[in-house]
């Protein structure tokens, strides 16, 4: 196995463990359920916004499942941390198109935007596992556009 696929694999393991960001908050702005129907994988991704509805300032989230699930979501949780919206779909259309590219090395930019989720690049090789990749990412995605919504609304 080549050093950077090691590496990427021990990244990936290291954050399944670990879980990041793992927990629940107590009054949420937005969540999220998200459900791989294909393996079982499962995250709730809950959130909360500053007053401006524009940056987060807490996330958290609670599943189950793969590693890689498991892996990409605790990333994805620090990546954002104290992090704008605007930034957050960055990294997500970044990652999107890495997870679309089947295996294709990505460029330097985005592997430093990315950080940590670079090393799931090799995911992108087996179609049935960018949904577990991606199921974070989505979960995370829809509580924010529910957190946006109701700050809106009051």
């Amino acid at each position: 196995m080549h050093n950077l696929e090691q590496l990427y694999q021990q990244i990936i393991l290291d954050a399944a463990r670990e879980r990041y960001g793992s927990g629940s908050l107590d009054t949420p702005d937005g969540e999220s359920f998200q459900v791989n129907p294909t393996c079982g994988d499962e995250v709730l991704m809950q959130v909360c916004l500053d007053e401006s509805g524009q940056r987060f300032t807490q996330v958290a989230w609670s599943g189950q499942g793969c590693s890689i699930s498991q892996a990409s979501t605790g990333i994805l949780t620090g990546l954002v941390e104290d992090g704008d919206l605007v930034r957050f779909e960055e990294i997500f259309q970044a990652f999107r198109a890495m997870m679309d590219n089947r295996g294709q090395e990505i460029t330097q930019d985005t592997a430093d935007l990315l950080e940590d989720a670079a090393a799931l690049q090799g995911v992108s090789k087996f179609p049935a596992r960018i949904k577990c990749a991606l199921l974070g990412w989505m979960a995370l995605r829809e509580a924010a556009e529910k957190a946006q919504a109701d700050k809106e609304e009051n």
